[in-house]
């Protein structure tokens, strides 16, 4: 059973998205109580890979509601956790001009948070207008094939 706490829906209107890759995240206490209350923002975060290990960056989980002085830096660099062939595969993969590491959603599989991530390549202004062109055009397609019905 999947739960999901947030989405990344601004990564699909600025990037294409090619392979995904399911991670865990090293958590504290606090930050697994807030995740639970669905306080996270995806926004503007990344991941980078540094002496073989991915760490997920600016992924903002704000403080716990209940939480004392021991509460968890809301900003702080989360480690990921992926085995060493799939880590090495993304190694490859964003060693290309222009592809980057992207989480897409945080959610809960089996009482564990888990993040997928996405490797990206970055749009181009016309490519935006473009697809948001093409959306628009099936969302006219779909409304008329209602009516019709």
């Amino acid at each position: 059973m999947e739960k999901v706490v947030t989405t990344n829906r601004k990564a699909y209107h600025d990037y294409n998205i090619g392979d995904t890759y399911e991670a865990g995240i090293m958590l504290q206490g606090t930050e697994v109580k807030s995740l639970r209350e669905g306080r996270a923002n995806l926004k503007d975060s990344y991941a980078i890979i540094k002496d073989g290990e991915i760490f997920l960056l600016n992924c903002h989980i704000s403080p716990y509601s209940h939480g004392n002085m021991q509460n968890h830096d809301p900003e702080r660099t989360r480690k990921l956790l992926l085995h060493k062939k799939e880590i090495s595969k993304l190694w490859g993969k964003t060693g290309q001009q222009g592809f980057t590491l992207i989480p897409l959603k945080i959610y809960f599989k089996n009482g564990k948070a888990k993040v997928v991530l996405g490797v990206a390549k970055g749009k181009r202004h016309y490519e935006k207008r473009a697809s948001i062109k093409e959306r628009e055009a099936k969302r006219e397609i779909e409304r008329h094939l209602k009516d019709r019905n």
